[in-house]
């Protein structure tokens, strides 16, 4: 599954303009990049890991020149490891991060000094992600009212292009889209109304073919 912009913001509490920052300045690249004027890059769940991994790097004050150059060792030393962001483990005292080796001694030797160090702790942020995943991507039910009729509808996010598709259950043929869920509800319900308005003319004209015949 690949995930648009507006998904990957809400996912990963980036903003817009880093995550366009980030992608032309290879701290985070998307796996699939864009291919010109009006396409979109598309990033996969392994890209919103190192996303967040990046956004919690600075949120311990880490710059981006340093997280930069950390990525730049490392994928010229390690190019085994193509996403270093999603793939190791850091840690970091918020001035320098430390990657965390098969020998923890290593670390300790590091950090003799005392200082504190925040782990970023890859398991869990894949849980938090996959959490916040179900939440928005989950359907969910609402209710609208048309010519008196209530009708039940069907609000599923669009995780690539972002907004909501919006699809009937009484009338399967009403379907709608909005970037919010609001114009979506909006949407479907001037979809309803034309569905309404055209089976009524399909049984005017039945009718009108029945007192011919």
């Amino acid at each position: 599954m690949m995930f648009g912009k507006k998904a990957v913001i809400a996912l990963t509490g980036v903003s817009g303009r880093q995550v366009e920052h980030w992608a032309t300045t290879a701290v985070v690249r998307p796996s699939i990049p864009a291919a010109g004027k009006g396409t979109r890059r598309g990033y996969s769940f392994r890209d919103l890991v190192a996303l967040r991994v990046a956004k919690r790097l600075k949120d311990e004050g880490v710059s981006l020149q340093k997280i930069r150059k950390t990525l730049t060792y490392l994928r010229k030393n390690f190019p085994e490891v193509k996403e270093p962001l999603a793939e190791l483990r850091f840690l970091t005292d918020g001035d320098t991060i430390f990657v965390v080796d098969r020998d923890p001694q290593k670390i300790l030797d590091t950090l003799k000094g005392g200082q504190f160090v925040f782990s970023l702790a890859l398991g869990e942020i894949i849980e938090g992600l996959q959490g916040e995943l179900r939440k928005i991507a989950t359907p969910k039910e609402e209710r609208v009212m048309v010519e008196s009729r209530e009708f039940t509808v069907i609000l599923t996010p669009d995780l690539e292009d972002g907004g909501f598709t919006v699809q009937c259950k009484e009338e399967p043929a009403a379907i709608s889209h909005g970037e919010t869920e609001q114009e979506a509800l909006d949407n479907i319900t001037e979809a309803l109304e034309l569905c309404l308005e055209h089976e009524r003319e399909l049984q005017a004209r039945k009718a009108g073919e029945a007192q011919a015949v």
